[in-house]
Protein backbone atom coordinates (compact mmCIF):
# COMPACT_ATOMS: atom_id res chain seq x y z
CA UNK A 1 0.00 0.00 0.00
CA UNK A 2 1.23 3.50 -0.83
CA UNK A 3 2.45 5.31 2.30
CA UNK A 4 1.89 9.02 2.95
CA UNK A 5 3.48 10.94 5.83
CA UNK A 6 1.45 13.98 6.96
CA UNK A 7 3.23 16.56 9.13
CA UNK A 8 1.21 19.33 10.80
CA UNK A 9 1.01 20.68 14.35
CA UNK A 10 -2.76 21.22 14.12
CA UNK A 11 -4.62 18.13 15.32
CA UNK A 12 -7.73 19.08 13.33
CA UNK A 13 -5.73 19.24 10.09
CA UNK A 14 -4.10 15.88 10.78
CA UNK A 15 -7.48 14.25 11.39
CA UNK A 16 -9.11 15.67 8.25
CA UNK A 17 -6.18 14.94 5.95
CA UNK A 18 -5.58 11.47 7.41
CA UNK A 19 -9.23 10.53 6.97
CA UNK A 20 -9.36 11.79 3.37
CA UNK A 21 -6.15 9.98 2.39
CA UNK A 22 -7.17 6.78 4.18
CA UNK A 23 -10.51 6.82 2.35
CA UNK A 24 -8.58 7.21 -0.90
CA UNK A 25 -6.70 4.00 -0.14
CA UNK A 26 -3.41 5.28 1.29
CA UNK A 27 -1.57 4.14 4.41
CA UNK A 28 -1.22 7.32 6.47
CA UNK A 29 1.39 8.16 9.11
CA UNK A 30 1.54 11.45 11.00
CA UNK A 31 3.91 13.73 12.89
CA UNK A 32 3.41 17.08 14.61
CA UNK A 33 6.88 18.64 14.47
CA UNK A 34 10.20 18.50 12.62
CA UNK A 35 11.80 15.92 14.89
CA UNK A 36 8.79 13.66 14.57
CA UNK A 37 8.77 14.14 10.80
CA UNK A 38 12.42 13.14 10.48
CA UNK A 39 11.93 10.11 12.74
CA UNK A 40 8.81 8.91 10.92
CA UNK A 41 10.46 9.45 7.54
CA UNK A 42 13.31 7.13 8.49
CA UNK A 43 10.96 4.58 10.05
CA UNK A 44 8.20 4.49 7.43
CA UNK A 45 10.04 5.40 4.19
CA UNK A 46 6.93 7.12 2.78
CA UNK A 47 6.08 7.41 -0.90
CA UNK A 48 4.99 11.04 -0.43
CA UNK A 49 5.15 13.68 2.32
CA UNK A 50 2.52 16.34 3.08
CA UNK A 51 4.45 18.95 5.07
CA UNK A 52 3.21 22.10 6.81
CA UNK A 53 5.51 25.13 6.56
CA UNK A 54 4.66 26.52 10.01
CA UNK A 55 5.90 23.90 12.47
CA UNK A 56 7.03 24.52 16.06
CA UNK A 57 10.78 24.85 16.32
CA UNK A 58 12.34 23.96 12.98
CA UNK A 59 10.16 25.05 10.04
CA UNK A 60 8.78 22.80 7.34
CA UNK A 61 11.03 24.59 4.85
CA UNK A 62 14.10 23.43 6.76
CA UNK A 63 12.70 19.90 6.94
CA UNK A 64 12.11 19.88 3.18
CA UNK A 65 15.62 21.16 2.49
CA UNK A 66 17.16 18.47 4.70
CA UNK A 67 15.06 15.70 3.13
CA UNK A 68 16.23 16.78 -0.29
CA UNK A 69 19.86 16.15 0.69
CA UNK A 70 19.21 12.40 0.73
CA UNK A 71 15.78 11.70 -0.81
CA UNK A 72 13.74 12.41 -3.94
CA UNK A 73 10.45 11.52 -2.22
CA UNK A 74 7.70 13.90 -3.44
CA UNK A 75 6.77 16.70 -1.03
CA UNK A 76 3.58 18.77 -0.94
CA UNK A 77 3.90 21.85 1.25
CA UNK A 78 0.98 23.31 3.22
CA UNK A 79 1.00 27.08 3.60
CA UNK A 80 -1.34 28.81 6.06
CA UNK A 81 -0.90 32.35 4.81
CA UNK A 82 -1.06 31.89 1.09
CA UNK A 83 2.02 34.11 0.94
CA UNK A 84 3.76 33.88 -2.44
CA UNK A 85 7.14 34.12 -0.69
CA UNK A 86 6.34 30.99 1.31
CA UNK A 87 5.16 29.15 -1.79
CA UNK A 88 8.20 30.08 -3.84
CA UNK A 89 10.57 29.21 -1.00
CA UNK A 90 8.88 25.84 -0.61
CA UNK A 91 9.43 25.03 -4.29
CA UNK A 92 13.00 26.33 -4.21
CA UNK A 93 13.73 24.14 -1.19
CA UNK A 94 12.64 21.07 -3.13
CA UNK A 95 8.87 20.76 -2.74
CA UNK A 96 6.94 19.42 -5.71
CA UNK A 97 3.75 21.34 -5.00
CA UNK A 98 1.99 23.44 -2.38
CA UNK A 99 -1.56 23.77 -1.07
CA UNK A 100 -2.80 26.91 0.66
CA UNK A 101 -4.88 26.66 3.84
CA UNK A 102 -7.82 26.51 4.11
CA UNK A 103 -8.04 23.81 1.47
CA UNK A 104 -10.45 21.13 0.33
CA UNK A 105 -9.39 17.60 1.36
CA UNK A 106 -10.61 16.50 -2.06
CA UNK A 107 -8.20 18.92 -3.73
CA UNK A 108 -5.29 17.67 -1.63
CA UNK A 109 -6.09 14.03 -2.45
CA UNK A 110 -6.25 14.97 -6.14
CA UNK A 111 -2.79 16.51 -5.97
CA UNK A 112 -1.40 13.52 -4.09
CA UNK A 113 -2.78 11.18 -6.75
CA UNK A 114 -1.40 13.30 -9.58
CA UNK A 115 2.12 13.43 -8.15
CA UNK A 116 2.17 9.72 -7.37
CA UNK A 117 1.04 8.94 -10.92
CA UNK A 118 4.08 10.82 -12.15
CA UNK A 119 6.41 8.80 -9.93
CA UNK A 120 5.25 5.60 -11.61
CA UNK A 121 7.03 6.59 -14.81
CA UNK A 122 5.98 5.76 -18.34
CA UNK A 123 7.00 3.22 -20.92
CA UNK A 124 5.23 5.02 -23.74
CA UNK A 125 7.25 6.50 -26.58
CA UNK A 126 11.03 6.41 -26.60
CA UNK A 127 12.69 4.61 -23.71
CA UNK A 128 15.66 6.98 -23.79
CA UNK A 129 15.52 10.58 -24.98
CA UNK A 130 18.82 12.29 -25.81
CA UNK A 131 19.46 15.97 -26.42
CA UNK A 132 23.15 16.69 -26.66
CA UNK A 133 24.76 15.37 -23.48
CA UNK A 134 21.39 15.23 -21.74
CA UNK A 135 19.88 11.75 -21.44
CA UNK A 136 16.43 10.93 -20.04
CA UNK A 137 15.68 7.27 -19.37
CA UNK A 138 11.87 7.24 -19.18
CA UNK A 139 11.58 3.69 -17.86
CA UNK A 140 14.11 4.06 -15.07
CA UNK A 141 13.07 7.70 -14.51
CA UNK A 142 16.72 8.70 -14.53
CA UNK A 143 18.34 11.82 -15.92
CA UNK A 144 22.01 12.05 -16.78
CA UNK A 145 24.16 14.86 -18.09
CA UNK A 146 27.46 13.87 -19.68
CA UNK A 147 27.00 10.48 -18.04
CA UNK A 148 26.55 11.91 -14.54
CA UNK A 149 23.21 11.35 -12.74
CA UNK A 150 21.10 14.43 -12.09
CA UNK A 151 18.66 14.26 -9.18
CA UNK A 152 15.36 15.98 -9.93
CA UNK A 153 12.21 16.19 -7.86
CA UNK A 154 9.09 14.50 -9.23
CA UNK A 155 7.68 17.75 -10.60
CA UNK A 156 11.02 18.83 -12.08
CA UNK A 157 11.33 15.47 -13.82
CA UNK A 158 7.74 15.70 -15.07
CA UNK A 159 8.33 19.12 -16.61
CA UNK A 160 11.61 18.10 -18.24
CA UNK A 161 10.05 14.92 -19.64
CA UNK A 162 7.11 16.87 -21.05
CA UNK A 163 9.44 19.31 -22.81
CA UNK A 164 11.59 16.40 -24.05
CA UNK A 165 8.72 14.61 -25.77
CA UNK A 166 9.02 17.14 -28.60
CA UNK A 167 12.30 19.05 -28.35
CA UNK A 168 12.08 22.41 -30.04
CA UNK A 169 8.34 22.73 -29.43
CA UNK A 170 7.30 25.68 -27.27
CA UNK A 171 4.91 24.94 -24.41
CA UNK A 172 3.01 27.60 -22.52
CA UNK A 173 3.15 27.64 -18.73
CA UNK A 174 -0.54 26.74 -18.61
CA UNK A 175 0.00 23.79 -20.96
CA UNK A 176 2.82 22.54 -18.74
CA UNK A 177 0.55 22.72 -15.69
CA UNK A 178 -2.21 20.87 -17.52
CA UNK A 179 0.19 18.13 -18.67
CA UNK A 180 1.51 17.59 -15.15
CA UNK A 181 -1.92 17.22 -13.60
CA UNK A 182 -3.49 15.10 -16.38
CA UNK A 183 -6.68 17.12 -16.04
CA UNK A 184 -7.64 20.75 -15.41
CA UNK A 185 -4.54 22.72 -14.38
CA UNK A 186 -3.84 22.94 -10.67
CA UNK A 187 -1.59 25.61 -9.18
CA UNK A 188 -0.32 28.81 -10.75
CA UNK A 189 2.13 29.64 -13.48
CA UNK A 190 4.67 31.05 -11.02
CA UNK A 191 5.25 27.49 -9.80
CA UNK A 192 6.34 26.47 -13.32
CA UNK A 193 8.90 29.29 -13.39
CA UNK A 194 10.35 28.20 -10.04
CA UNK A 195 10.61 24.56 -11.15
CA UNK A 196 12.31 25.65 -14.40
CA UNK A 197 14.75 27.73 -12.35
CA UNK A 198 15.58 24.67 -10.23
CA UNK A 199 16.00 22.46 -13.32
CA UNK A 200 18.43 24.94 -14.83
CA UNK A 201 20.44 25.12 -11.61
CA UNK A 202 20.95 21.36 -11.88
CA UNK A 203 21.43 21.00 -15.65
CA UNK A 204 23.04 24.14 -16.96
CA UNK A 205 26.68 25.16 -16.64
CA UNK A 206 25.38 28.76 -16.67
CA UNK A 207 21.71 28.86 -15.55
CA UNK A 208 21.44 32.51 -16.63
CA UNK A 209 22.43 31.56 -20.19
CA UNK A 210 20.75 28.15 -20.55
CA UNK A 211 21.80 25.67 -23.18
CA UNK A 212 19.03 23.07 -22.76
CA UNK A 213 15.87 24.55 -21.24
CA UNK A 214 15.11 27.71 -23.18
CA UNK A 215 12.66 30.53 -22.49
CA UNK A 216 10.06 31.47 -25.08
CA UNK A 217 9.55 35.06 -24.05
CA UNK A 218 6.03 35.96 -23.01
CA UNK A 219 4.85 32.39 -23.53
CA UNK A 220 6.67 29.53 -21.83
CA UNK A 221 9.57 27.14 -22.40
CA UNK A 222 11.06 24.65 -24.81
CA UNK A 223 13.84 22.09 -24.80
CA UNK A 224 16.64 22.65 -27.29
CA UNK A 225 16.44 20.45 -30.34
CA UNK A 226 19.01 17.62 -30.64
Amino acid sequence: MTRVLVVDDEESILKVVSYALTQAGYEVHTATDAAGAEFMFSEVDPDLVVLDIMLPGKSGLDVARELRTHSDTPIIMLSARGDEVDRVLGLEFGADDYVTKPFSPRELVSRVKAILRRTEGSTAGKAVIRVGELEIDTRARQVKLAGQPIHLTTSEYGILLHLAKQPGTAYSRQAILAALWDESPVGDERAVDVHIHNIREKLESDPKDPHYVLTVRGYGYRLREP
